[in-house]
């Protein structure tokens, strides 16, 4: 498969999809890091230490102070890594409706973390958005 670097194609065929799982942003030690690695989502390394996305119900089970709680919606959309603008458009829907979005772009698929009380109102506007974009 390859991967559309077409912003409108992008757009069109995003397809959101909103996952169960609550998540949240939280600082991991490294003494923790090796007890969450498996079942953390996302790892980062930043200058101040190890960032990670974690179901919610993990960080509470480790006692980690935790940012959150969102939820994950991923565009099913195989994005390039060169695609332009996919991340703006999308943040910009989110923010003129006063929805917080955090982008996440892995190799295969973009992925955005919401507030979890906003997440299916953000689902909607996405929707909507490749709607326009399909009959454009």
């Amino acid at each position: 498969m390859t991967a559309e670097v077409s912003l409108a194609n992008i757009l069109r065929n995003m397809c959101p999809e909103l996952h169960e799982e609550t998540y949240v942003f939280c600082q991991v030690s490294d003494a923790r890091l090796e007890e969450v690695l498996t079942q953390s989502l996302c790892i980062f390394r930043e200058g101040e230490g190890m960032s990670a996305i974690l179901p919610r119900c993990l960080a509470q089970q480790y006692g980690i102070a935790s940012s959150g709680p969102f939820r994950q919606i991923t565009l099913q959309v195989f994005s390039g890594l060169s695609a332009v603008g996919l991340t703006a458009t999308v943040a910009r829907e989110l923010a003129d409706a006063g929805i917080v979005a955090n982008m996440v772009n892995a190799l295969r698929h973009d992925h955005v973390f919401v507030p979890e009380e906003s997440a299916q109102r953000a689902l909607q506007l996405l929707r909507g958005l490749s709607n326009r974009v399909y009959y454009t």
